[in-house]
């Protein structure tokens, strides 16, 4: 059963959904020179073939679309800051006023209808100046100019959003250093001591952030976010076992970090083993071991195998990172393996380590959906596979919460049609509302209720009890 405080709600961000790419003032993000998505290369400025440049525009349509989320019962709304609306370059000491109005626009219009904002602080959106002139997180500069950024936001809207998180997907940084964390060398010219150099600035930046938060409203709370992929042994043999826990351990040091305070002793061993620097400022150790996290929230899409042998490691697709495809699941039709009973999974694990509440707050299915006419004559989207797919998570959800888990919140991701982090398209869509703009640019960007829009309506007006009807 879910608790009568359960934050139902759905996710987006800014660069994903927003547009208006330099209308107000707003400073250009390393989104802007990435057309193609993750696996597409860098241009060296802004393209029309930019999905991301125009979104679902957002930033002129948001009072409908919240007017929507409302709709269906949204308790809580998870959306992004753009930090180049607030800083265009980055490194500036006075906001941008257009910026910050904006943002008091859109809370405004989330609490007219009783919906709660939660608010990732950097979800991939670094400005560009500071990827071009700095290095991104790899200099340590960039604390400062995060520490001016988050004191500017958490002062103007400390009335208006109780719920923060300070990166999205923060360990993504492993796998897209410059999609996450800003920086501007090349991928396979950065060094494993760079590379952990900068995780280690963003993670003081993150302690920083809680300090600084706590201090302007001691109400607030805030959480880190981190990309979830559980890893499963490929078979029962012991090496693939430790395999699979050594995977683990890459992304679990994240949490350790940010809900413990320190690095664990499994990511020492792998930096004096690897002869991996990482500089300590005076301070950095205090800091993160005092301010840890009021909760841990994480996306979760799909599951990997882990093996040992060499000849059957031949990975498969997942979201940024890939593993090894699971045998005994099915596949998205972009190759995600669907692996419910593995949510129920993490949220167990999560809690049995951290005792921390926990907070879903991606969790989708992106599909090709068909614009077709209803029963009613208006148009919408047949989408009872992403149904079955939601369905199938939140009584994972449910069962893990019968577990003792304590989960605060879902927010589903996507939850109206954006541009994909990953490939750049809008026809891979995971909302309930369906936006009206194609891969070439056409379209009216009108809006359509799915059916799964009425589905979730009724997930949340019944808190939960639908599902098992």
């Amino acid at each position: 059963m879910f608790p009568k405080n359960f934050l139902w709600g759905g996710a987006v961000a800014a660069n994903q959904c927003e547009g208006a790419y330099k209308e107000d003032g707003k400073g250009l993000s390393i989104q802007d020179v990435m057309p193609r998505g993750i696996k597409g290369a860098r241009t060296e400025k802004p393209t029309e073939d930019n999905m991301k440049l125009i979104g679902i525009d957002f930033y002129h349509r948001y009072k409908e679309d919240i007017k929507l989320f409302a709709e269906m019962g949204f308790k809580v709304f998870r959306t992004s800051i753009a930090w180049s609306r607030i800083f265009p370059k980055g490194d500036e000491t006075v906001p941008n006023e257009a910026g910050l109005q904006f943002y008091d626009d859109l809370f405004d219009e989330c609490h007219k209808y009783g919906i709660e904002p939660l608010v990732t602080i950097s979800h991939y959106e670094t400005p560009l100046y500071l990827a071009e002139h700095y290095n991104g997180w790899l200099n340590r500069e960039l604390i400062g100019f995060y520490e001016n950024y988050v004191k500017t936001i958490f002062t103007r809207y400390q009335d208006k959003v109780t719920y923060w998180l300070t990166f999205n997907e923060i360990n993504s940084i492993l796998n897209s250093p410059f999609m996450s964390g800003g920086i501007h060398t090349p991928k396979e010219d950065l060094t494993e001591s760079q590379l952990y150099q900068a995780i280690h600035h963003e993670m003081v930046a993150s302690a920083l952030a809680t300090k600084i938060g706590h201090e302007i409203n001691p109400k607030f709370q805030i959480g880190c976010m981190i990309l979830s992929m559980p890893v499963y042994p490929l078979s029962p043999d012991p090496s693939d076992v430790l395999e699979a826990m050594e995977e683990s351990h890459k992304h679990d040091m994240f949490m350790e970090i940010h809900a413990r305070g320190e690095y664990p002793g499994y990511m020492k061993r792998y930096m004096r083993e690897h002869n991996i620097k990482v500089d300590f400022a005076a301070g950095d150790a205090e800091l993160l071991k005092q301010y840890t996290v009021d909760f841990i929230s994480f996306s979760y899409y799909v599951s990997v195998c882990a093996t040992a042998d060499a000849a059957k490691n031949v990975k498969g697709e997942g979201n940024l990172f890939a593993g090894v495809p699971n045998p005994t699941l099915k596949a998205s039709e972009w190759g995600w393996q669907i692996d419910p009973k593995g949510l129920r999974y993490a949220l167990n694990t999560f809690w049995d380590r951290y005792h921390k509440p926990l907070f879903v707050v991606e969790n989708g299915l992106g599909a090709v959906d068909e614009l077709v006419t209803g029963t009613d004559g208006t148009l919408t989207v047949e989408d009872d596979y992403r149904i079955e797919y939601m369905r199938d998570h939140l009584i994972q959800v449910e069962e893990a919460i019968e577990d003792g888990v304590k989960v605060m919140g879902y927010t589903s991701w996507g939850c109206i049609d954006l541009v994909s982090a990953s490939t750049a398209e809008l026809k891979k869509r995971y909302g309930f509302i369906y936006v009206d703009r194609n891969d070439d640019g056409s379209g009216t960007l009108n809006r359509y209720k799915k059916k799964s829009f009425f589905w979730y309506k009724k997930v949340i007006g019944t808190n939960g009890e639908s599902l098992h009807k």
